[in-house]
């Protein structure tokens, strides 16, 4: 079966090439998605406009791409987690922490786009990949330090409310109910 593509898929092709592709494929995937039109008499003025738009907002998006990919090259961030002596870490470092991480510094970008094979379980610095677009990637830092042990000690666990206690010895709560 015969497709326009609207997308570009990188196992497929670019936006507006013509591609044959099996008809169950086409039909319960790329149609529906909105990544593919089938090809035919009727379509083939629409598919001309439609290709001129898409080649024109594909190149707007390069370039906004082009641009998040100097903003995003070189940011490093420090990501401060538990772990023992040993330097493994009590939980993990996934790719949302370090986007939540970046995102605090003032750098906002899709959390998909790291390449991050597994969570990282161990203290050190890791250079990661980013890829923005699959023309653009970049890298990224992340030092991951361990956290000082005052601080977890002063930490109060969210969502718990210090209580005072009476002269009696029995908790008051600090707000009226």
């Amino acid at each position: 079966m015969k497709l326009f593509l609207k997308k570009t898929i990188s196992d497929l092709g670019e936006i507006g090439d013509v591609i044959d592709v099996k008809p169950g494929y086409a039909r319960n995937y790329l149609i529906p998605q909105g990544i593919g039109v089938e090809m035919g008499q009727a379509n083939l003025q629409w598919i001309d406009a439609q290709k001129r738009r898409l080649e024109q907002e594909e190149s707007e998006r390069n370039l906004e791409m082009r641009s998040l990919a100097e903003t995003i090259d070189g940011a490093s961030c420090t990501v401060i987690a538990r772990a023992t002596e040993e330097g493994h870490l009590f939980g993990s470092v996934t790719v949302q922490t370090i986007t939540d991480q970046l995102t605090a510094d003032g750098i906002e970008f899709d959390p998909d786009l790291i390449e991050l094979e597994k969570p990282i379980k161990e203290l050190g610095i890791y250079n990661l990949n980013v890829r923005v677009h699959p023309e653009f990637e970049t890298t990224i830092k992340v030092w991951v330090v361990k956290a000082d042990e005052d601080d977890i000690e002063d930490e109060t666990p969210a969502g718990e409310q210090e209580e005072d206690e009476d002269e009696g010895g029995t908790p008051t709560s600090s707000e009226s109910d």
